[in-house]
């Protein structure tokens, strides 16, 4: 990888205009970090473009005189995906944020990528339609990093993830190209998928810069629940047991008590009662367009979690409870940041094995000398782990916490899991992909990237090295 030269910032401030580069201190420090346990990478140079053509331009020149570009959305990201750890140029989004078409006809949204992910929710929900997938960050989370990450979030149970909204994608090669992945239809077997391929692929093999979702009608009704355990085992186990009884939630997260405590005091709420013995809650939402029909759902949920040993469920009354609740579940992350739980993982096991993954992580706290917990979405068997080690505050390049870590990832593994439900691998989990694939599922990826970006300058040394 070579340095950005005075003529090549010449090159881009043609392209860009003056008023969209930086290279001042405060821009610099600001683009080399996001929310991943507090690491920092100066980039060189950073831009602002905001046409597909500024952007096909400046990766030209970079291809040919091999500048490391690291592509940027809102910078929320929790595994280093966003960052410029080789220095080089940051292409910012944040310029691409506006909703192109809502098509009302055919129930899809085309937008650009720097749109913020709830404003995109609440425009098309004024059309009376949905787009369910809601990470924690969505007030903030730009579309397109949800694309390359391929987010999820408590809808995720019922609804799926944004790889099954994505259609077809406006795309920047390395090389410049621009090309379009697929078709804006429902059903597409023509050709190899280019289009999932790109979703999840974490800017690696091109730079998205218009999207086409589609749309479903946005449910009438949805009531949500609060069911408190004395035992984070039964609670976990209780998961999978609403799902047998034939009931599919809207939304189900868990929550470990450590985390309701840390995210009320942050929100100031007393909306959950913390009583002693106190040990999780299940927030459960169940949504849809007969009233009378969520409410016997929420009658047979309450059945089942009668046999997990439940305390008194609480029943949201209206949309400011309904609100605060989810409030909280919100702000479980960056409360539990702030109590020292600095290093998070992001685990995903078939739920029916959540009893035993939440086990195996707690007892390798024991053993480890850190403390743990645990909350994220248990309706699809995604656990986020958060760690408060005493001495270690970053698992990245600490060789303590690679031990740790793999030993957790081998019992996910053993589990029928995977290491990242929705977070990625980025630079800091990278290290961790030979526990779940062997060589030959690895090279396989890495021709794939060769194939996009042959001489390595799109996001370089994220998801893997490449020799």
């Amino acid at each position: 990888m070579n340095k950005i030269t005075a003529a090549l910032l010449a090159q881009f401030e043609a392209i860009v205009g003056s008023v969209n580069i930086f290279t001042d201190k405060e821009h610099i420090e600001k683009y080399g970090q996001d929310e991943t346990e507090n690491l920092i990478y100066l980039p060189e140079v950073i831009v602002t473009p905001n046409t597909p053509e500024q952007i096909s331009a400046l990766l030209k020149i970079c291809n040919e005189h091999l500048i490391p570009v690291t592509p940027r959305g809102a910078g929320t990201g929790l595994t280093g995906g966003a960052l410029p750890h080789l220095g080089g140029l940051v292409i910012s989004m944040e310029k691409f944020n506006r909703i192109l078409e809502i098509d009302e006809r055919n129930l899809q949204v085309t937008t650009e990528p720097g749109v913020i992910t709830e404003v995109l929710q609440n425009e098309v929900k004024e059309k009376g339609l949905f787009y369910p997938p809601d990470p924690a960050s969505k007030g903030s989370c730009f579309i397109g990093g949800n694309i390359s990450e391929n987010s999820g979030g408590p809808k995720a149970v019922k609804y799926g993830v944004v790889k099954d909204y994505v259609l077809n994608l406006e795309v920047v090669l390395p090389n410049g190209e621009i090309i379009w992945t697929g078709s804006n239809v429902l059903k597409n077997a023509t050709g190899y998928n280019i289009t999932q391929l790109i979703v999840g692929s974490e800017g690696t093999l091109g730079i998205v810069t218009k999207i086409v979702l589609r749309l479903i009608p946005h449910p009438k009704f949805d009531l949500l629940m609060l069911a408190p355990f004395n035992s984070l085992e039964k609670a976990s186990e209780a998961v999978s047991a609403i799902f047998r009884a034939g009931i599919t939630p809207s939304a189900m997260e868990l929550m470990e008590i450590e985390s309701i405590k840390l995210a009320s005091a942050m929100c100031e709420s007393t909306a959950i009662s913390i009583t002693d013995n106190l040990a999780a809650h299940l927030i459960i939402e169940v949504d849809g367009n007969n009233l009378e029909v969520l409410m016997s759902e929420m009658e047979s949920i309450a059945s089942v979690l009668s046999n997990f040993e439940v305390g008194e469920l609480y029943f949201a009354d209206d949309a400011q409870q309904k609100n605060e609740l989810w409030k909280i579940r919100r702000k479980a992350n960056e409360a539990s940041v702030l109590a020292g739980y600095t290093i998070e993982e992001d685990t995903v096991v078939p739920r029916a094995e959540l009893p035993k993954l939440i086990k195996g992580v707690k007892s390798l706290g024991v053993k480890h000398g850190f403390k743990v917990v645990c909350y994220g979405h248990a309706g699809d068997g995604n656990l986020h782990i958060r760690i408060n080690h005493p001495t270690i505050k970053k698992s990245f390049e600490s060789e303590e916490m690679k031990s740790i870590l793999t030993a957790l990832f081998q019992i996910v593994k053993g589990l029928g899991g995977t290491i990242s439900g929705e977070h990625g691998i980025g630079l800091i989990q990278k290290s961790y992909m030979p526990v779940m694939f062997d060589n030959v599922t690895l090279e396989l990826m890495k021709g794939i990237k060769k194939t996009f970006d042959p001489n390595y300058i799109l996001n370089p040394g994220k998801i893997f090295d490449v020799n």
